[in-house]
Formats: structure tokens, C-alpha cells, sequence
């Protein structure tokens, strides 16, 4: 797993992946985001929302904990053992929005990532134990790879996804 020096450096790589990553959907028309295309397992709707359901969920075990609340993980009704579940509920969730409406919302939700991130200290992003929903697994992880594996890691492999995705669209076409 990539590792960072500091929070800055953290910020850093969530915008650069996150721009890249987006980026990617400006060439995918409208009446293609629920296209299943053989080869990629998800649609452009399913990798958008997939993204906005992780980067809200992890804020949202952080702002339950704050409250006092018992924060279950990864979500109440959810299962660490059936996922695909948890993202069913993501792309329902966002099924009704444009693909310009999901990109947009995309990016305001990485801006509230950044903002949240930003908010920590060193010590609280990278020192194990400083929130109990981060220490919620045997791993017992720090905040920053709870991010990283919500943020900077699914931005890169699932660019790798819709540059697929697009290859196979204009082929089939």
C-alpha cells in the first residue's frame, strides 16, 4: 500500500487522483452511463457511485463517533462479507442523476474529503487507535488507509476500469 509523509501529501494525491479519475467521464455520453459493457463489471453510473458512497460512508463513521454513536462498519445492515450489497445501495442511490449531476456531485464531495482530511492532525491520521471505527478490524488501521483505500486506491484502479469501459464501447459500436 502507498504510504504518505504528511497529510499535505495525503490532500496532494486524493486531488490528483480524484481529477484524473473524473476526467476520464467527460468523453462518456449520457444515454451510455448504465451501459454493462462485457469485460468491465461495473457501468460509469456504478463507478461514480460507488465513489460517492465510500467517500460518504467513511466521513459518516467519523461524524457518528463524534456524536457518541455506535458506528457500525461498514454500514448498519451491511456485511464486510457481502459488499456488493452496500454497493447495490450506492448505485441506487444515485441512479436518478445525470452523468454532468454525478460528476459534479463527485467533486464536491472530494472537496468535503480534502476539507475533512485537512481537519485532522498528524498524529490522528497516522497513529493507529485515535478512532475507534478506525481500529474496528483485526488490522487495526490507522485513519489515513482508511482513506486511502476509499479514496486514492479505487480512483486509480477503477480509471483503469472506465478507460476500459471506453476502449470496449468504441469498439463495439
Amino acid at each position: 500500500m502507498q504510504e504518505y509523509a504528511s497529510k499535505n501529501d495525503l490532500i496532494k494525491e486524493i486531488e490528483k487522483t480524484s481529477q484524473l479519475f473524473i476526467k476520464e467521464f467527460d468523453e462518456v455520453l449520457e444515454e451510455d452511463k448504465e451501459k454493462m459493457i462485457e469485460g468491465v463489471d461495473r457501468t460509469p453510473l456504478e463507478m461514480i457511485a460507488y465513489q460517492l458512497g465510500w467517500l460518504d460512508l467513511i466521513r459518516t463513521w467519523d461524524k457518528d463517533e463524534k456524536e457518541g454513536k455506535i458506528v457500525i462498519t461498514p454500514a448498519p445492515g451491511y456485511k464486510w462479507n457481502k459488499l456488493g450489497e452496500l454497493y447495490k445501495s450506492f448505485y441506487d442511490r444515485h441512479r436518478e442523476y445525470t452523468l454532468d449531476e454525478l460528476k459534479e456531485k463527485f467533486k464536491e464531495e472530494v472537496n468535503e474529503i480534502i476539507k475533512w482530511v485537512d481537519n485532522f492532525s498528524e498524529e490522528e491520521l497516522f497513529i493507529a487507535g485515535s478512532r475507534k471505527w478506525a481500529s474496528s478490524t483485526p488490522s487495526n488501521w490507522s485513519i489515513w488507509k482508511w482513506i486511502h483505500i476509499n479514496t486514492v486506491a479505487p480512483f486509480k484502479s477503477f480509471r483503469s476500469k472506465i478507460r476500459k469501459w471506453k476502449k470496449l464501447a468504441a469498439y463495439i459500436r
